[in-house]
């Protein structure tokens, strides 16, 4: 007689609900970035569940680092949907953030509701782990996505008239002509690989999600200017935030940093801290909009800037399934996406030098911590959650 396991394969006939519960351990158990939950999702779900092949979960990922936004939680999304359909998607997507957007939430409400904030000492000592943090991601995604001088210097470029012209506007037009230069001049490369992905989206779906993202890409700024309540003008940033952010969770910093620091809605002190507590919680990075938006106006901000800079992903992921077939082999689409990677990069390492670097590094003892931090990260490969702790420990120890 054959027997289930207690922990059996989800089927495609199992209720959101049992889709919640398998993404609800990865979210509270998968520590270290993007690449790490890809990691986690390989073992959980091509090994241990068998859901999909190797070969169709190297599609999926392929599909998603192909469109902004975050990687690991459009992976999840997307194999929720194919588990149980929307509910099933929504349902990853909750399980995989709810844990580190709650504990973020509840730090950025204690610190604000408090009146006294965090310590400086500690502050400092977070801000300089955020360092090491950044440059830790701007040195990975630069051997992985700069490679050449073409592409070098589209990435150095990019730095620099981000640095010369420090707006939203300014990085929105560095990624286009990027892209534009990259279509023109770089050589895509192609993955002929025939295995499609077993995730059933229509086209009329897919139409209507990719109409839904552009509605709102190009509606949200009109409506936050002829109105411009706080409510609308998150909306607005958080989406387009999360609309522009190829390369990994670590470029929404920039962008981020633009939308609530520079226009005066949260000082970078509290901006930088919260970023470094979001390194040492599981689930994706993006969750930090949650503490931003619970800094900025509690529960509703919270929610609203946790929504608002994941649709962009959760629309576009749907919007482009469909179609993903013939898409991955038109050459130019390749090409551009190589140069909007590169400036990606650029845009990072503008972001390490400032707001990070100059607010950051004031001391030559701040340049030591800051270095043993990355050597930590990089070459004893400790867990970030471990060097946030220590790093903020070491801030408010010395500081006091």
């Amino acid at each position: 007689m054959n027997s289930r396991p207690q922990d059996a394969t989800v089927t495609r006939r199992d209720s959101a609900w049992a889709v919640f519960l398998v993404f609800l351990r990865q979210g509270l158990s998968s520590f270290g970035g993007p690449v790490a939950h890809l990691g986690y999702f390989r073992t959980e779900f091509v090994q241990r569940r068998a859901w999909l092949s190797e070969a169709a979960y190297a599609e999926l990922i392929a599909l998603c680092q192909f469109l902004p936004g975050p990687a690991s939680s459009q992976v999840g999304f997307a194999l929720g949907w194919s588990r149980a359909g929307l509910a099933g998607a929504l349902s990853a997507w909750l399980g995989f953030t709810l844990p580190s957007a709650l504990i973020l939430i509840a730090l950025a409400m204690g610190l604000t509701g408090s009146g006294t904030g965090l310590p400086g000492g500690l502050v400092h000592g977070l801000k300089i782990v955020a360092v090491a943090v950044v440059a830790q991601a701007l040195w990975g995604m630069a051997r992985a996505l700069c490679r050449g001088p073409l592409r070098m210097l589209i990435m150095l470029a990019s730095a620099a008239s981000v640095l010369l012209w420090p707006s939203t506007l300014g990085q929105v037009c560095v990624m286009l002509l990027a892209g534009m230069v990259g279509a023109g001049l770089l050589q895509p490369t192609f993955n002929d690989r025939e295995d499609g992905l077993a995730i059933a989206v229509g086209k009329r779906t897919g139409y209507l999600a990719l109409a839904l993202f552009a509605l709102l890409l190009a509606g949200l700024p009109l409506l936050a200017g002829f109105w411009p309540s706080l409510l609308l003008v998150l909306a607005d940033g958080f989406y387009r935030a999360g609309a522009l952010v190829f390369g990994g969770g670590h470029v929404v910093l920039p962008l981020l940093q633009s939308e609530v620091v520079t226009p005066g809605l949260l000082s970078n002190d509290l901006f930088l801290a919260g970023y470094a507590a979001a390194q040492a919680v599981p689930g994706p990075l993006f969750s930090f909009s949650a503490f931003l938006g619970a800094a900025i106006d509690g529960w509703s901000g919270a929610l609203l800037c946790l929504v608002m800079i994941f649709l962009p992903a959760m629309l576009l992921i749907v919007g482009v399934l469909p179609f993903w077939q013939n898409l991955r082999h038109l050459g130019r689409v390749q090409a551009a996406l190589a140069g909007v990677n590169a400036a990606v990069v650029g845009l990072l390492a503008a972001a390490l030098y400032d707001p990070l670097w100059t607010s950051t590094i004031l001391k030559p003892l701040d340049l030591g911590l800051a270095l043993l931090a990355l050597v930590a990260l990089m070459r004893w490969k400790l867990p970030p959650w471990l060097v946030v702790l220590a790093g903020g420990a070491v801030g408010l120890l010395l500081g006091a």
